[in-house]
C-alpha cells in the first residue's frame, strides 16, 4: 500500500512538473519577443526546469500590477489632450526640425504624442558639486513647488544638504514631492529621513515598492530609472546623476566615483517635464494633479534650442526608445559616440554600429574600464570581438566609473538621459531621454566626450584576442543570458 502511494505521488509529481514546463514553454512561443530573448528563457527553462519555470513565472513577463496599468490606460487621453492645449499657447514656435534628427522627432511624435519645442536655455552641469550646488540654489529659490524623482537617493554628504533644503522649502509652504524607486533608494528608506521629511510637509512616495506578497500579482524588478526635477514649472533637471554625493556612494565597490551629468533647462520644455513627473505620480498615487497647472508662457528665450522629451518605459510607447537609438545609428555620417556605463546590446543595436563603422563613420564607444556589477561586464566583453572586427573604437574609461549616457550624432543631435544601452533600459525600466536638436548644444556634449576619451585605454582589437580562455569562456556563458540581464 505504501509503495502504491509512492507510485502515485511520483507520477502526480512527474505529470504536474510536465504540465508547468509545457504550459510555460507554450506561454514563451505564443509571446512573440525576439527570438533571442525566447529562446534564452527555453534554454533556462530546460536546463534548470524547476528554477527555470520559477523565474519565468516571476521575471519572464511584464506585470505592472492591474491598478497602475488600468491607470495608466485611463490617463493617456487626459495628458495628450493636455499636452496639445499646452503647446498651442506657446508663441514663436515655427521652426524647422533638423532633417537628421527630424525621422526620431515624427517616431516620438506619432507614438508618444511628444511635441519639440524651440526657445529652450540648456546647462551642461558635469562636476557633482556644481549639480547638487545648482539644484540647492533652485531649492532655495522655489515660490511654488519642487518635484523630485530618482531611482537611487543615497543619503550622506551634499544629498543630506538636499533633504535639510526641501524640508526648508515646505515649511514655507512650498509643495514638496519624492518619488524614489523601492530598490534603489531602500538603504534611504531604512535611514530616519523619510520619516523626517514627512514631518516636515515633505510627501515622500516609494515607487514600485517590492515584497513577497507582491511577486504574485506585480513583476518585481520593473524600476522607475528616472532621474526628473521640476521646480516652480520653470526648471527642470534630467541626465545621469541620481541624488547622490559621489564622494560617500559605494566607496567600497572598488570603481571609484562615478561620474555623471546633468542638464539644467529653462523654457517652454519645462512643463512637459512636469507633466512626466504628475503622470508617474498618479499611476503611483491615483491622485491626479494635472489640473493644477494653468500654465501661460512667458515670451520664449532667445535661445533656439530644440528639445523633445522621450519618456519610455514597460506601458509607454512600446519599442519607441530602442527604435529612436536604431534611428540614431543609421542617421551617423561622420562620428558617432556612444556612452554608456552598461552596454548589453540586441542583435539589431550590433548590427547597426557595425554597420555604421563599415560605411566610414568614427564609431567611437565610451564604457567604464570597471563597473559595479560582474555578470553584466562579461555579457558586454562578449560583444567586443565583432564590433572591434567591424572598426567600432572601445574606449575604456579609467577615471572613475562613468555613468553618463549619451549618444551624440555628427555635430546635428543628440540623446541623452537615464537610458543605459542594455535590453532592461529600453524595455522594462521606466526611463527618460532627450532628443537634442542643436549645433552649439551639440558641441558641449561633444567636447565633454572628447574630455572623457582624454581619460580612457582604446582597446586594441589583436590585444583583445590575446585574452584568457577563461575569460572567453565566461563571456560567452554570460552572453548566452544577456537576453535576461
Amino acid at each position: 500500500m505504501t509503495d502504491y502511494i509512492y507510485t502515485a505521488l511520483g507520477w502526480l509529481l512527474f505529470l504536474v512538473h510536465t504540465s508547468l514546463v509545457l504550459g510555460v514553454t507554450f506561454r514563451v512561443v505564443m509571446k512573440r519577443r525576439p527570438v533571442g530573448v525566447s529562446l534564452a528563457w527555453l534554454a533556462l527553462i530546460y536546463a534548470i526546469p524547476i528554477l527555470g519555470v520559477a523565474t519565468y513565472i516571476l521575471l519572464g513577463e511584464v506585470r505592472l500590477g492591474r491598478k497602475r496599468a488600468e491607470r495608466a490606460k485611463a490617463m493617456y487621453k487626459p495628458y495628450a489632450d493636455w499636452i496639445n492645449v499646452l503647446v498651442s499657447r506657446f508663441p514663436g514656435q515655427s521652426f524647422e526640425v533638423s532633417e537628421p534628427a527630424l525621422p526620431i522627432y515624427e517616431l516620438v511624435k506619432a507614438r508618444l504624442n511628444m511635441p519639440m519645442l524651440s526657445g529652450n536655455a540648456m546647462h551642461l552641469l558635469e562636476e557633482p558639486g556644481r549639480i547638487l550646488g545648482a539644484l540647492q540654489d533652485d531649492i532655495r529659490n522655489a515660490r511654488s513647488s519642487c518635484y523630485l524623482e530618482f531611482y537611487i537617493w543615497h543619503a550622506g554628504g551634499r544629498a543630506d544638504d538636499i533633504a535639510i533644503e526641501l524640508m526648508a522649502a515646505a515649511a514655507r509652504g512650498v509643495d514638496c514631492r519624492l518619488l524614489l524607486d523601492s530598490v534603489g533608494s531602500a538603504g534611504f528608506f531604512r535611514s530616519h529621513w523619510p520619516s523626517k521629511l514627512r514631518q516636515a510637509g515633505v510627501k515622500v512616495v516609494e515607487v514600485l515598492p517590492v515584497g513577497a506578497f507582491r511577486l504574485l500579482f506585480e513583476r518585481q524588478d520593473l524600476r522607475m530609472h528616472r532621474k526628473l526635477v521640476v521646480i516652480d514649472d520653470d526648471v527642470a533637471y534630467t541626465g545621469s546623476m541620481n541624488l547622490v554625493d559621489p564622494s560617500c556612494f559605494k566607496q567600497g565597490a572598488g570603481v571609484g566615483e562615478w561620474v555623471d551629468i546633468m542638464l539644467r533647462i529653462r523654457g517652454p520644455i519645462v512643463p512637459i517635464f512636469w507633466s512626466l513627473f504628475v503622470w508617474d505620480w498618479e499611476m503611483e498615487t491615483g491622485e491626479r494633479l494635472l489640473e493644477q497647472l494653468e500654465y501661460h508662457p512667458i515670451s520664449c528665450l532667445d535661445s533656439q534650442l530644440k528639445l523633445q522629451l522621450l519618456p519610455s518605459g514597460p506601458f509607454m510607447g512600446g519599442d519607441a526608445i530602442q527604435q529612436s537609438l536604431l534611428t540614431a545609428v543609421y542617421q551617423a555620417r561622420r562620428r558617432l559616440v556612444l556612452i554608456t556605463p552598461y552596454f548589453v546590446p540586441d542583435d539589431a543595436l550590433v548590427a547597426a554600429l557595425c554597420s555604421a563603422a563599415d560605411r566610414g563613420v568614427e564609431v567611437q564607444l565610451i564604457l567604464p574600464e570597471k563597473n559595479d556589477s560582474r555578470m553584466v561586464n562579461y555579457a558586454c566583453n562578449a560583444f567586443f570581438e565583432e564590433l572591434l572586427r567591424s572598426g567600432v573604437e572601445i574606449h575604456l574609461y579609467g577615471a572613475g566609473l562613468l555613468h553618463t549616457k549619451c549618444v551624440l550624432v555628427d555635430h546635428q543631435f543628440g540623446l541623452v538621459g537615464t537610458v543605459n544601452l542594455d535590453k532592461r533600459s529600453l524595455w522594462l525600466n521606466f526611463e527618460m531621454t532627450l532628443l537634442i536638436d542643436d549645433g552649439q548644444a551639440m558641441g558641449e556634449l561633444l567636447h565633454l566626450a572628447d574630455s572623457y576619451l582624454s581619460e580612457t585605454r582604446r582597446v586594441s582589437w589583436l590585444e583583445w584576442r590575446k585574452r584568457p580562455l577563461r575569460k572567453r569562456v565566461l563571456e560567452n556563458l554570460f552572453y548566452l543570458l544577456s537576453p535576461l540581464l
